[in-house]
């Protein structure tokens, strides 16, 4: 496992200063995931007639979505899925491409990189990260909880079984001396590999997962034909945009649907999710009451004090039940015969 300086910074930080929450509005990205009844060669280069008939996503926004510019190269990503692998092709514009780290589960995101985050149930723990740069070294993550929520929550001595990428390169890399187009890379994760967090050996029809994908592009300046970062903060470019500058808000992820349909055969509806949204209300609490213990140094189970007497999102159930623990407190809402839960720690659950 490895805790980096800078998690260890942002846990101190939330403690210190408050707690950060997403400036934005919520409203994440969605994407339907079609099957493929046909072979893909991940070699980077997409080429294949079913990549060809398989929606890109929205080009990639700042990670604080309009609160920033949009970036200024773009950046887009397709998926498909089959009974083996979840597929990823990615489109990288780079007039400069450059690459440094050559060692598995280095931290990759000091260069260049392309990073995918999973979280198949949705309860913000038991997630996955994997980050590639443009030499194809792969640093992959299983994170056990949210680093905002303490511990050594990052395993990373994991590795994804089975797991292929490939970058295709359009121009050269670590060469200053030309202008490159960019790079693409193809990435396979193997279904079987992600049994630790999947509910499912691959998902079901119309199942929908919380995923999101990140950029980090540093600035760079030429010094004796070689490239060599400045001081500047890198830009995080993304999928869904998360309001905060940190990724590891699983909440603000986008939602991908998965359909047993064929890319090519016909189209499917994205499915509104009602349960991200009551998931999402309950996120208020939790993040009200992270908010109220670095003021007072102790919980609530007053919705009054928390100032959530009122919805908020339309067409939910509310108030939820909210209650002290011997472990800090937990809340729910019940809807039908299913209460949605969540609790101190930020998990939340269906029962």
């Amino acid at each position: 496992m490895r805790v980096t300086l800078n998690i260890l910074f942002f846990i101190s930080y939330l403690f210190s200063q408050g707690f950060p929450i997403p400036k934005i509005e919520y409203n994440p990205k969605t994407y339907l995931c079609y099957k493929t009844d046909s072979i893909i060669m991940v070699d980077g280069k997409m080429d294949e007639p079913i990549w060809e008939k398989t929606e890109w996503t929205d080009s990639f926004v700042d990670i604080e979505g309009n609160l920033k510019p949009l970036p200024f190269f773009d950046t887009k990503v397709k998926m498909l899925w089959d009974d083996t692998y979840f597929y990823f092709g990615v489109q990288m514009e780079e007039p400069h491409i450059w690459a440094t780290l050559t060692e598995r589960d280095a931290v990759i995101f000091r260069d260049n990189d392309f990073e995918i985050f999973l979280d198949p149930d949705g309860d913000t723990h038991n997630y996955y990260e994997l980050e590639v740069n443009a030499f194809e070294t792969e640093w992959d993550l299983l994170l056990l909880k949210p680093y905002r929520d303490q511990g050594k929550v990052a395993v990373d001595s994991w590795d994804i079984p089975g797991l292929i990428s490939e970058v295709n390169l359009d121009g050269s890399i670590n060469n200053p001396n030309d202008r490159d187009l960019g790079w693409s890379l193809e990435i396979a994760i193997p279904w079987k590999a992600l049994e630790e967090c999947a509910p499912n050996f691959h998902p079901k029809e119309g199942e929908q997962w919380k995923v999101n994908f990140s950029r980090v592009q540093w600035e760079v300046d030429i010094l004796e034909d070689q490239y060599v970062k400045t001081d500047s903060p890198a830009f995080n470019w993304v999928w869904s945009p998360q309001g905060i500058i940190n990724m590891h808000y699983p909440e603000m992820w986008g939602l991908v649907q998965f359909t047993e349909t064929v890319a090519t055969e016909s189209s499917v509806e994205f499915i509104s999710s009602n349960l991200d949204q009551l998931k999402w209300s309950l996120r208020q609490v939790y993040y009200r009451e992270r908010s109220y213990y670095n003021k007072h140094e102790r919980f609530t189970a007053s919705l009054k004090e928390l100032e959530l007497m009122e919805k908020p999102v339309a067409n939910i159930p509310w108030p939820p039940v909210l209650a002290l623990t011997p472990s800090g407190w937990e809340a729910f809402i019940e809807l039908k015969e299913q209460k949605i839960f969540i609790r101190k720690d930020g998990k939340v659950w269906v029962e």
